[in-house]
């Protein structure tokens, strides 16, 4: 007897089907939209940073794509906002590419310096045109952060009855052995990672690769809700520096909440 062979319906396999196509469309559109995100960073960049011409004195607009000039912004706009910064009385925080350091300043003067390993910057943030320059005029401020360790470390302690029973603090750190990854985001969207440069135990590395997919999959969820809305998703312009774990840890304490940053490229 031969076996018999049952095929399947159309009308079974349409739904099927029809999920497959909404899938791909949805997976295109992910796709497109993504394309689209940082061409509409700029363009918000150059509306609002970009040059307003004076009426009474007006300026040659040649002169913003002049290379010398570039350089004399570049200039300008990191010491606007390191004078603009140190104004706050505030800690803050530099980041100088031209000497590879990162430095936490106060009133101006420089109070720790930690020397960048690797460093990579958006590709926006790399420009070399009058609207990003004038962007890095302003200082970044510091709305949400996180983090692998605790801003504010707590430790509970029982006070003693007196003096007979006071013992010194002889508990080490724990937070000492916990990798030191964290990121910080600015009121103007740029992301900056700042991540633990050394490997001093086997899971350092995937401690930090966890910490960054969670990050990743925090934009994947917010741009696939944009795609369902057809809306262009926000791009994030990122600054990813890795420094020695005990400068990450320093630095990551040490910033005051709304606190402020710098860059010099």
């Amino acid at each position: 007897m031969e076996n018999e062979v049952k095929t399947i319906p159309f009308y079974n396999r349409l739904p099927f089907i029809l999920a497959m196509i909404l899938l791909c469309l949805l997976m295109v559109g992910h796709l497109v939209l993504s394309l689209k995100a940082p061409v509409k960073k700029l363009r918000e960049i150059r509306v609002q940073y970009g040059f307003v011409q004076d009426i009474k004195n007006p300026v040659n607009e040649r002169i913003l794509t002049d290379s010398a000039f570039l350089a004399l912004m570049k200039e300008k706009a990191y010491y606007q906002s390191r004078v603009a910064m140190a104004a706050t009385d505030s800690i803050y925080m530099t980041i100088n590419l031209g000497d590879s350091t990162l430095n936490l300043e106060i009133s101006g003067v420089v109070v720790h310096t930690a020397e960048i390993k690797k460093i990579k910057l958006s590709h926006i943030l790399k420009r070399d045109e009058y609207p990003v320059l004038n962007m890095l005029s302003t200082p970044f401020v510091i709305t949400a952060d996180y983090s692998t360790i605790k801003k504010e470390p707590v430790m509970i302690k029982m006070a003693p009855k007196d003096t007979s029973e006071y013992q010194p603090d002889i508990i080490p750190d724990t937070a000492d052995y916990e990798p030191v990854n964290f990121i910080l985001l600015m009121e103007n969207g740029v992301k900056i990672h700042i991540y633990q440069g050394e490997k001093l135990r086997a899971g350092d590395n995937l401690n930090r690769f966890l910490f960054d997919l969670r990050d990743r999959l925090r934009i994947t969820t917010s741009t696939l809700f944009s795609t369902i809305r057809f809306r262009v998703p926000e791009y994030y312009p990122y600054i990813r520096i890795r420094l020695a774990r005990a400068d990450s840890k320093r630095i990551y304490r040490a910033l005051p909440y709304r606190g402020q940053a710098g860059l010099y490229r």
